[in-house]
């Protein structure tokens, strides 16, 4: 049974770790996207852009390097649609010879990849025909997605379709926390029913091109409760944020079955997914359609609380309702840090939620953490760091925190002892929220600043 901050040995028995990011979070000098134009304007907490971000697209070979270094064998990156295909119908050839690349290099060091097609941005063409509002733009994402798997199916064997369409569509429509920034509840479910949509199509496409590819979304939970067990409201605004927010895109991607909400379904019920791919971050607790948080719960610099029962919680819910196995495609916490030290509390959170991972019955195969290099994290801009090497964006410097020393010897050693947990989570303590340092804090290369 898990218990957080216990520690004992665990067998990893077959576990695979790796780390996951985003195109537009990390390549930089792209402008065609419209998370950059939306960046032009007051939507960005600390005034930032992705056009900075961590300049993977001239550093990726660094950063694969510290990746092959740390011994991890999975990776789980993106392409950015806005370079492949930077006006409608014209594609680049040179874009795409650049990820080919990267994708060769990774395979050279033993990682295998793990491909996002869509995650998050779109071309500002196609933001200007009104983006996945408009169901033409579902012909547009098959025409771009059936050009990069034919260019590296040879390369790439494992694709996700869409990340987060959930969270995609209410940033966008909902919260004004995304392109384009409007409120409209049909414009949210219409953006869902589009990607659905896509996403079931291009899963029969992938698989007409290499019948052996494994096919996913990568789809955000959250872990929903009352705030008050014994409040029927909360109770029952509980089970309509689980419904609305996750579970009837749980069988509309997965199966094909859409619910009243979405419309009539236009495909068969089906199969649409190989593995299940899973975001998880944290626990909401409910007492009305906006997020809240348990009182004197451990939260992480961002205000989110750290659960990771509920990380099991969602991957059993996903496993039974599609009967196949649960990759989590994200994990993570932003943790920024202090003065003296890159990190205050990562790695006993990644001891805990795998340990939880470990101790769990679920047939969880994967771990990509988020993220390997910090980056650009949306509208909350360089401030919150969720990388396990950090980055000075002044000078674009990596330095290797302890939570990636810690999980490489778990890596290396197939197990999460306890030895390597206590050595690296000695004197560690999770946030409340009064010490949450939602501030960030600046480190050079100093070799003290990585205690």
């Amino acid at each position: 049974m898990f218990r957080m901050g216990e520690t004992r040995n665990r067998k990893l028995n077959g576990l695979l770790i790796g780390t996951a990011s985003a195109a537009t979070q990390i390549e930089g000098g792209d402008t065609n996207n419209n998370w950059y134009e939306w960046a032009q304007g007051p939507n960005i907490a600390d005034g930032s852009s992705p056009v900075r971000a961590n300049d993977h697209w001239n550093l990726w070979r660094e950063d694969n390097e510290i990746m092959g270094e740390l011994g991890f064998p999975i990776a789980r990156l993106g392409l950015e649609w806005s370079r492949i295909e930077p006006e409608a119908g014209r594609f680049d050839s040179a874009a795409i010879d650049r990820y080919r690349e990267e994708l060769t290099d990774l395979k050279d060091r033993g990682i295998k990849p793990l491909v996002t097609i869509h995650h998050f941005s779109n071309p500002l063409w196609l933001e200007r025909r009104g983006q996945w509002t408009n169901p033409d733009t579902i012909e547009s994402y098959l025409r771009y997605a059936e050009y990069v798997v034919r260019e590296l199916s040879d390369l790439v064997s494992e694709w996700v379709t869409i990340n987060e369409p959930n969270v995609y569509a209410t940033q966008a429509h909902l919260f004004r926390e995304g392109p384009p920034g409007n409120v409209s509840m049909r414009d949210t479910l219409k953006v869902i029913r589009h990607m659905a949509i896509a996403h079931v199509r291009a899963y029969e496409l992938i698989h007409s091109i290499n019948p052996d590819a494994t096919v996913t979304i990568a789809h955000h939970l959250r872990s929903f409760a009352p705030r008050n067990p014994k409040n029927p409201w909360h109770r029952f605004l509980t089970a309509v944020d689980a419904y609305a927010f996750q579970n009837q895109l749980t069988d509309a991607f997965g199966r094909g079955k859409f619910g009243p909400l979405l419309g009539r379904s236009p495909v068969p019920v089906g199969k649409y997914v190989d593995v299940i791919g899973l975001n998880y971050y944290s626990r909401t607790a409910v007492n009305g359609l906006s997020d809240g948080v348990f009182p004197g719960v451990p939260v992480t610099d961002l205000g989110w609380e750290v659960y990771p029962q509920g990380l099991i919680e969602s991957a059993a819910d996903l496993h039974n309702r599609l009967g196949v196995p649960v990759w989590i495609t994200e994990n993570g916490c932003a943790d920024n840090g202090d003065a003296e030290h890159l990190e205050s509390f990562r790695p006993r959170f990644l001891a805990d939620h795998l340990a939880a991972i470990l101790d769990s019955s679920v047939p969880i195969e994967r771990y990509y953490h988020w993220c390997f290099v910090d980056n650009w994290e949306w509208s909350d801009g360089e401030v919150p760091r969720f990388g396990i090497v950090y980055n000075d964006y002044e000078n674009q410097k990596r330095i290797i925190k302890p939570s990636a020393r810690m999980l490489s010897e778990i890596v290396k050693s197939g197990e999460l002892s306890s030895d390597i947990v206590n050595r690296y989570t000695a004197g560690q303590s999770y946030r409340t929220p009064e010490t949450v340092n939602r501030a960030g804090t600046k480190h050079t290369s100093d070799p003290q600043a990585t205690k």
